[in-house]
């Protein structure tokens, strides 16, 4: 596919080295000569230095053919312009980072009288997720598929664990009666794709797929069950602590905020009525243990220093606070956080990499199944993909038993008629189903993609079977 970028930010740049890995024929807009040069000798494709807005820049970027636009500068303005004036040039599709609230209300129409076709706004993405994660703080990391029948949880092993050292098979029947399956386990940088013989170890990061309520009762048998989340203690009063915010209170969960802006104190007291907001600086430990952090039940670090987010979330940690949830984009300084504990992160820039591969792969996918959600987990070595199963969609009715799948891909979930399915050999995938596959070293753009050939043997289903 012919794509287009404009504006090489952390965003711009993340999303370039991935489509590149995926083999799309890019070209990326920037203002910035530095930006662009590390994008072309970096990932070896096109650069424009110019205007996104201007539409002789967008030719000289080839925006008339392209298949895709994608305006991810950091004005909401710029990227709407930019994305009106690639349609009126002949771009296919396009999609526009908006990140401002005040345009939240009005993004309906606003994408029909500018040619937008799809709007990503991280910070909402990533308050949605982090609320997710507050209403299940036993979970590291939570995804929903099937329209929220179906979670998948990721959660750090500890040595006092029934599982650790014990094949999956072992595992009692109250686990194994319940609807869930063991899907992928993050270890010393290496995901595995987990058989019935698979031996957990201490520390490792297992992922477990099911149904909401199976995953609850799973982690009240391993003991890992947290009373709700009450009171919730956020530093950084920017864009994601007021969307998130504002979810809170819905959920009646009291919330605290420390910003060190008095203008953006006072924009927020203004909008939310049930939220604390003290103005300070939150780096300072006096106030911090002044405003009782201590007795808070969940720590979220929002501010736009990741180095700040992961210093701040260590004393967290250190002061006991059950659930601690940390902001980084930089993906060096998430592995830092995983290594000493920190196991909840969030990254608003992978959100919106992750929300337009999806996107892109379902363009590219002109028939069979449809690519409805797409998730990427243990630091994105896996995904975790859900597909539409259409007519053209292979092997329909066959039981899995007799098919073989490739190398490092899990068949995890099987939703027919509201009904949720943990695959068994004698299951079989049909027209109408949801299906959730697990993914590592594959791109997938399609559920036909899963097959093996005729020379390979790989188990289908995983887990406890």
């Amino acid at each position: 596919m012919k794509i287009v970028i404009v504006g090489n930010g952390k965003v711009g740049f993340s999303l370039a080295e991935h489509l590149v890995k995926e083999s799309h024929d890019l070209t990326i807009v920037d203002m910035q000569e530095e930006p662009l040069r590390k994008a072309s000798d970096i990932l070896d494709i096109m650069s424009v230095k110019g205007n996104g807005v201007s539409s002789s820049t967008l030719k000289e970027a080839g925006a008339e053919y392209a298949d895709l636009l994608v305006a991810a500068t950091s004005s909401d303005e710029v990227n709407m312009v930019c994305c009106s004036t690639a349609k009126h040039l002949g771009a296919k599709c396009t999609i526009a980072r908006i990140r401002n609230p005040e345009y939240t209300m009005g993004i309906s129409e606003l994408k029909k009288t500018m040619g937008i076709d799809m709007v990503i706004n991280p910070e909402n993405a990533s308050a949605t997720e982090i609320a997710r994660w507050l209403r299940f703080p036993s979970a590291a990391n939570i995804e929903t598929f099937c329209r929220g029948r179906v979670e998948l949880m990721g959660f750090r092993l500890q040595a006092k664990d029934f599982m650790v050292g014990k094949p999956l098979y072992a595992l009692s029947d109250q686990v194994k009666k319940l609807s869930l399956l063991f899907c992928a386990i993050e270890r010393d940088s290496e995901v595995f794709i987990p058989d019935g013989a698979f031996v957990p170890k201490e520390n490792d990061k297992l992922y477990v797929i099911g149904r909401p309520s199976s995953l609850d009762q799973f982690f009240r048998l391993l003991g890992r069950y947290c009373p709700k989340v009450k009171d919730v203690f956020i530093v950084g009063g920017g864009k994601i602590s007021l969307y998130l915010t504002t979810i809170l209170e819905k959920m009646k969960m009291r919330t605290k905020i420390v910003e060190l802006s008095p203008e953006r104190c006072r924009q927020i007291s203004e909008q939310l009525n049930h939220t604390m907001v003290i103005c300070g600086d939150g780096t300072d430990q006096e106030l911090l243990n002044e405003e009782r952090l201590a007795s808070s039940d969940a720590f979220v670090a929002l501010t736009d220093r990741d180095e700040d987010n992961l210093i701040l979330s260590l004393y967290a940690m250190q002061l006991g606070i059950p659930k601690v949830i940390t902001k980084s984009n930089r993906q060096n300084y998430a592995g830092i956080a995983r290594a000493v504990g920190l196991d909840s992160i969030i990254s608003p820039k992978s959100i919106t990499v992750s929300q337009i591969l999806q996107l892109v792969r379902g363009m590219e996918n002109s028939e069979g199944s449809v690519m409805t959600t797409l998730y990427r987990i243990a630091d994105g070595l896996a995904e975790a993909m859900e597909f539409s199963v259409g007519s053209h969609t292979k092997h329909l009715g066959v039981a899995l038993k007799d098919l073989t799948l490739k190398k490092g891909i899990l068949l995890a979930v099987i939703m027919r008629n509201g009904e949720i399915i943990i695959p068994e050999g004698n299951s079989s995938i049909q027209e109408g189903d949801s299906v959730i596959v697990i993914a590592r070293d594959h791109h997938l753009l399609n559920l036909n993609d899963i097959y093996a050939d005729d020379d390979e043997d790989f188990p289908i289903t995983g887990g406890l079977t």
